[in-house]
């Protein structure tokens, strides 16, 4: 379970939270706080599932999910969107932008635990 894990999240107190939940379960992490960064951080990290917020200053996550799937993101990285916007337009969205799950906030940490473990095992 060495998978690592990018998280993309505008807000430090999420990151820091996802990243501690993700590492306690073993995945190596690293974190962006826009879009624009985690561009640079999905090629220089080459992560095997990116957790990507919708809403977030200088390029958000619809417009960071599209232009990694544009220039050829590995087809074995997995995108799940992990945002406030619950509404079922905003999913529809997501999996429109190359999004491979869609997961609204607040989350249970269990479910999002079981739902990275099942996407990291396809």
């Amino acid at each position: 379970m060495n998978a690592k894990i990018l998280i993309v999240d505008d807000e430090s107190s999420i990151r820091l939270a996802l990243e501690f939940l993700m590492q306690d379960q073993g995945y190596t992490v690293a974190t962006a706080a826009n879009g624009q960064e985690g561009l640079a951080k999905v090629a220089e990290f080459g992560p095997q599932l990116i957790i990507l917020d919708v809403m977030m200053p200088i390029m958000d996550g619809l417009e960071m999910a599209k232009e990694m799937r544009t220039q050829g993101l590995s087809p074995d990285t997995v995108i799940l969107f992990l945002t406030a916007k619950g509404q079922e337009q905003d999913r529809l969205a997501g999996y429109a932008h190359g999004g491979d799950a869609y997961l609204a906030k607040p989350f249970d940490n269990q479910e999002l635990v079981e739902l990275i473990a099942e996407m990291l095992e396809d």
